[in-house]
């Protein structure tokens, strides 16, 4: 059986980011990210997502998200599928990240994590 999914509030998601106990993994496409990202989030888009590929292990906790939590769902059905302990994503994804009134970044960004 695998494990329930755990939905992050956007202030839980931000304290663990301050406290670096967490990775945060934005599964939304390069043009979205670039548009506008959670300060500290690698890219992995979710249309070449390969749970493998994550940065599993480490100590740190990693924490999927999206625009509004969908796209971070699959991703997390898709690491249980693969057996990849990733079980966490942002509730609301960056809408409400952003209704939080929490800061985000935008423009050109470092390299993507994945292709």
């Amino acid at each position: 059986m695998s494990p329930v999914p755990h939905e992050m509030t956007p202030v839980e998601l931000q304290e663990a980011l301050q406290r670096h106990s967490i990775v945060l993994v934005d599964v939304r496409e390069p043009d979205e990210y670039r548009d506008e990202r959670i300060p500290g989030a690698l890219l992995f888009p979710l249309s070449s997502f390969d749970p493998a590929a994550l940065p599993v292990g480490g100590g740190r906790e990693v924490v999927l998200h999206c625009g509004i939590g969908k796209r971070s769902a699959l991703a997390l059905a898709r690491c249980a599928a693969a057996g990849v302990a990733v079980t966490a994503h942002l509730q609301g994804g960056l809408a409400a990240w952003k209704q939080a009134a929490l800061p985000t970044l935008s423009g050109a960004a470092a390299p993507a994590a994945h292709p």
